[in-house]
């Protein structure tokens, strides 16, 4: 059976990851898999994070039906370092259980090109473990700031307060094995260098 191969999408706040994902996804067909969006899933009832939660940070975080109102859950978490960490030491175990799983689904199904993980914390959580490689996604910070502003309604200030709880550039840089820039206002500018990234890195 071939083994398809793992590739990590990471950078910081802003740095347009989900356009380089859809581009993934479009033109190459890839599995995406977010780890955001793997996290909300195991917080739903009856799901592996949920009962712990529950009872780390308790039942007024719940929402009327039962769900986990993620706004409540996080205005508990991060009033402290310590609460941050008793949260992200229940979810993010789960989350790389999770994630295991399902790269062994995709591999014995066979029909993906490759698969890709993306979330901000991939260094953070040590997912060159289980990637084949890390790519960086970077971009320039006027361009971010400005997009953040767009997009979100971000000031300035917001922007560097949380930019300050990332790695920097050279953190990103040195550890990811590829990266691209995303600065450019120009689409195929960043389509260009991924596929170039692809095809020297023998993805595809």
């Amino acid at each position: 059976m071939r083994r398809i191969k793992v590739l990590g999408i990471t950078g910081g706040v802003g740095a347009g990851k989900s356009t380089v994902l859809a581009y993934l996804k479009e033109k190459y067909h890839a599995e995406v898999l977010q780890l955001d969006e793997a996290a909300h899933r195991l917080m739903e009832p009856g799901e592996r994070c949920y009962d712990k939660i529950v009872a780390a940070f308790g039942r007024n975080i719940l929402a009327p039906d039962g769900t986990i109102d993620r706004r409540k859950l996080y205005q508990k978490a991060f009033v402290s370092e310590e609460q941050v960490k008793r949260l992200n030491g229940i979810v993010h175990p789960q989350v790389k259980e999770y994630v295991k799983g399902w790269i062994a689904k995709k591999q014995a199904e066979g029909s993906a090109p490759f698969l890709v993980l993306e979330a901000a914390l991939l260094l953070d959580d040590h997912y060159e473990t289980i990637c084949d490689e890390i790519w960086y996604i970077f971009v320039n910070d006027a361009v971010r700031a400005q997009r953040l502003a767009s997009s979100r309604g971000y000031t300035a200030e917001k922007t560097a307060q949380i930019l300050k709880n990332q790695k920097s550039e050279e953190q990103f840089r040195a550890a990811c094995q590829f990266t691209v820039d995303n600065s450019s206002d120009f689409l195929e500018n960043t389509y260009e260098q991924i596929d170039k990234g692809l095809k020297e890195h023998e993805f595809v």
